[in-house]
């Protein structure tokens, strides 16, 4: 049966450890590994970390820069190296590939979201494996993605993918780092996120010297991606052939069973796709209408409005402080803090004209 994979790998698994050279075999045996699940039917992308580690071993650079300048240019350096050697191997397995840099930007606006859907199914219906990077040469630091793993997990997302594999340093995902506790234990299979909670995982291990992911950014993927029904896996990058023995049913790596009723496509986008520019604080009565009732938010439930923010502007609504809604705003900040509080029936009186009777309708409002 055809799937559609995402397939992420990091630069830990691209690259040497010791050099920051890149691991020529790992991305030879990976290519091979895709163009052969290609020729089988399925569609195959790929999101490929490694820019800014491959200008660091270009230009001699013994660290990873931080300066976001210098960032941006040694990822410039480092994206054409990168994308020569992905080429030369795909065209010796005579695969084509095509180069799609992404900003958050292209996810944050509707019509560039749908732009990008479009591109990938053309893509995906020529036979080509799309190579995906963030845009580092031009993204800045409020519509950066933060990390690959969180850019594969949106990508998955938007092409309604089967599969999202992340490919890491380490085989699976542990009760604690194991590198520094050997008595970790190794978990298979997560059911739903929140045992990760109850067990009390410690995912916060640091990337490598050259990358910047670590283990708590592969959860976070991870829920994004089961949230749209896209079954995920953390394995071994070292072992490219875990993405067939896993797909032919082995429980390798650690896997996480995708949602049942995975969210709308454009609740998605909503949910992950946006950057907040606000927040609404909400009552008790709010609270449990949105949360319980599947109820549009109104005025009269808000407590308090934070940021500046235009209608139509994604915002969070928190109870006491802890988000648990996302939407979109029929209503600037200005007018919120006039109307918060106050019924419906009241807006146009104290505005000085007639506006939504909701301010975020529930068409528009995700839990999260």
């Amino acid at each position: 049966m055809s799937q559609t994979l995402v397939v992420k790998i990091g630069t830990s698994s691209l690259t040497q450890p010791e050099t920051g050279l890149l691991a020529l075999s790992t991305i030879a045996t990976l290519a091979e590994i895709l163009s052969r699940l290609r020729r089988q039917g399925h569609q195959v992308i790929l999101v490929s970390s490694g820019a800014v580690g491959v200008g660091c071993a270009r230009l001699g650079l013994t660290e990873r820069p931080r300066a976001i300048a210098l960032k941006q240019a040694v990822a410039a350096v480092g994206q054409g190296r990168l994308m020569r050697v992905y080429d030369d191997l795909f065209t010796t397995l005579q695969q084509p590939i095509a180069q799609v840099l992404l900003t958050r930007t292209d996810l944050v606006e509707r019509s560039r979201y749908i732009n990008a859907y479009n591109t990938f199914k053309e893509l995906l219906g020529l036979g080509v494996i799309p190579i995906v990077n963030e845009n580092d040469t031009v993204a800045v630091d409020e519509l950066k993605f933060g990390d690959n793993d969180t850019l594969s997990a949106l990508v998955a997302s938007l092409v309604e993918a089967d599969w999202l594999f992340l490919l890491t340093d380490v085989d699976r995902l542990y009760s604690a780092d194991p590198r520094s506790v050997p008595a970790a234990q190794p978990i298979t299979l997560v059911k739903h996120i929140e045992e990760l909670t109850q067990l009390q995982i410690q995912t916060a291990t640091a990337g490598s010297q050259w990358g910047t992911g670590g283990m708590a950014t592969k959860i976070a993927a991870a829920r994004i991606a089961t949230a749209a029904g896209v079954r995920t896996a953390i394995t071994a990058g070292r072992f490219p052939h875990n993405i067939e023995k896993i797909l032919q049913g082995e429980l390798l790596g650690t896997q996480f069973e995708p949602h049942l009723q995975p969210s709308s496509a454009r609740k998605r986008w909503i949910a992950y796709g946006l950057i907040p520019a606000g927040k609404l604080y909400l009552d008790s009565g709010a609270v449990k209408a949105i949360s319980l009732g599947g109820k549009s938010l109104l005025a009269a439930g808000i407590t308090g409005v934070e940021g500046e923010f235009y209608a139509q502007e994604a915002v969070q609504l928190c109870d006491h402080g802890i988000e648990i809604a996302r939407g979109l705003v029929n209503y600037s900040s200005v007018e919120l803090r006039q109307i918060q509080g106050r019924k419906s029936t009241d807006i146009a009186a104290i505005l000085g004209y007639p506006g939504a009777e909701t301010v975020v309708h529930r068409d528009n409002l995700v839990l999260i």
